[in-house]
């Protein structure tokens, strides 16, 4: 069983239920089988095969969810790609991707045109209209980019084949995931039909979700984090996805109130600004469940928002490369505020030592883990799949302890990461931009208390002379990073604090914001 033969079968089963709400309209399980299934048709008249790659830069539309399960459907793989990363990010990701076709929204149709020139092995962009009208757009395209393109409503005008679902194999690849990478590139994490079926089954199942369920997505469905909790897992369970364009509070007020929504999963900045935000609460009196994750959430902000809407808060943890769930705090038993939980059915967690042996309770170490979940490793580098899996475990590099219950704790992230409203940014992969300034000698960057988004980004910056200000640094790298990775906060010094062998001390800059 996989992901496309489970919504298959509910289709068969259930084809009247809902099976996702988007802007005022439902769509259901037999609707969404039959597009899907029209679209995997079209996707193979372009040429897309089994094993082949496809890159999505889309957010929270049915485009995803049909192209997805589309792309699954017909054994080729999909690489999800924030639509808002800059040129040269996208880029990186489709070439050593090894993309054959592109799935984009119609804002980002002037890429195409980029695209043909630097990224020829590109057979294929289907470009998915969100309203706007895009022929002129189109027709101003050059020749080579209008054989290349393609409207997302023309193939499903123009196909009324269907296609049955390609036999896969549980560990042929069915997702490749791009997480930020400490040599400064993304690392893509080859996720199995095994892996993204196993930990969907099992999160539905921890959460006790059913087909009653009402679940709000306004998570990026590109990120791992929502594409298996409020995406796959639902899907899996013959639930109704409540697809939410963007978030915003009010909105989310609103759509909880009129789609009765049962469960609502986000990160903890949205928890801060739904408790703040003056609105109706009995718009939430449906809702038997919230989830967060993506980052640590305050224990002020969870007593706070439990108290507010008067419903349990289950914290959890998770990891790309872990399809990405591992822990949640259960519902049938105490929720201790500040943990991120027991493992998850199927799944096993530990806290070792440096060689790899399990410490005792209350003890730090580091957090490894093992079941269906774990990737396959990544894509075209052995020695990082090596690094990360060793043996049956993947290796975290979080710090954690467990508690004489069996519940866990991140003690401190992943090595420097910074978490910006429940993105992932590698100090490293903003100094690589800074390094790439004329005028900068050094750089380094840490991450520092945000009221609003958790953490921001902060960069000590050594300049070779004065001509440079800090706003002309940070449109430098406004220029080549997406937003949240762009240092709010540049700090000008003669010199950065080093060790004796020349390392920088990102140590050090943390303890200089502590005491100012």
């Amino acid at each position: 069983m996989n992901l496309v033969e489970r919504v298959r079968q509910t289709a068969l089963e259930q084809p009247e239920k809902h099976a996702y709400h988007f802007l005022g309209r439902d769509t259901t399980y037999g609707e969404f089988e039959q597009t899907v299934s029209r679209f995997a048709a079209g996707l193979q008249q372009l040429g897309v095969e089994k094993g082949d790659h496809v890159a999505f830069l889309l957010g929270n539309t049915p485009h995803f969810l049909i192209s997805l399960y589309a792309t699954m459907r017909i054994g080729a793989t999909a690489i999800p790609v924030n639509p808002m990363y800059t040129q040269d990010e996208i880029a990186y990701i489709i070439k050593n991707g090894d993309v054959k076709a592109v799935i984009a929204l119609d804002m980002l149709l002037p890429l195409v045109e980029v695209g043909v020139k630097v990224l020829p092995q590109v057979e294929s962009y289907i470009i998915c209209e969100t309203g706007q009208d895009i022929g002129e757009k189109m027709n101003a395209l050059s020749n080579d980019a209008k054989e290349k393109t393609k409207l997302f409503s023309q193939i499903l005008a123009s196909t009324q084949n269907t296609v049955e679902p390609v036999s896969v194999e549980e560990d042929d690849v069915a997702i490749i995931l791009y997480t930020s990478g400490t040599t400064g590139y993304p690392k893509g994490a080859m996720l199995t039909h095994r892996n993204l079926y196993s930990n969907a089954r099992d999160v539905g199942e921890y959460l006790s979700m059913t087909t009653e369920d009402r679940v709000i997505a306004t998570l990026p469905v590109f990120h791992v984090f929502a594409l298996t909790v409020v995406v796959n897992a639902p899907l899996l369970q013959g639930a109704t996805v409540l697809l939410a364009p963007r978030f915003s509070p009010g909105e989310i007020y609103d759509l909880a109130g009129s789609q009765k929504a049962t469960v609502f999963a986000g990160v903890p900045t949205m928890y801060n600004f739904l408790h703040r935000f003056e609105g109706d609460t009995e718009k939430f009196s449906t809702l038997r469940l919230a989830v967060s994750g993506g980052a640590p959430l305050p224990v002020q902000v969870l007593h706070d928002f439990e108290e507010k809407f008067k419903v349990k808060v289950s914290e959890g943890y998770g990891l790309s490369e872990a399809s990405p769930v591992t822990c949640f705090n259960p519902l049938d038993r105490e929720r201790k505020a500040g943990s991120i939980g027991m493992s998850i059915s199927n799944v096993e967690n530990k806290v070792v030592d440096e060689y790899g042996i399990e410490v005792p309770v209350g003890e730090v170490g580091e957090l490894i883990v093992r079941g269906p979940n774990v990737m396959k490793g990544y894509y075209k580098m052995p020695e990082e799949t090596a690094n990360a899996i060793r043996g049956e475990w993947l290796y975290t590099g979080d710090l954690a302890k467990k508690d004489e219950d069996g519940y866990f704790y991140i003690v401190d992230r992943k090595k420097d990461m910074i978490i910006v409203g429940g993105f992932n940014v590698y100090p490293r992969e903003v100094e690589e931009v800074l390094f790439t300034h004329p005028n900068v000698v050094e750089a380094a960057v840490i991450g520092t208390p945000d009221v609003n988004l958790g953490e921001a980004v902060q960069a000590y910056v050594v300049l070779k002379d004065n001509s440079t200000s800090i706003e002309e640094l940070q449109e430098f790298c406004a220029k080549r990073l997406v937003k949240y990775k762009v240092p709010t906060v540049i700090e000008l010094l003669d010199e950065l604090p080093k060790n004796s062998t020349g390392k920088i001390l990102r140590r050090s800059l943390k303890e200089i914001e502590k005491v100012k």
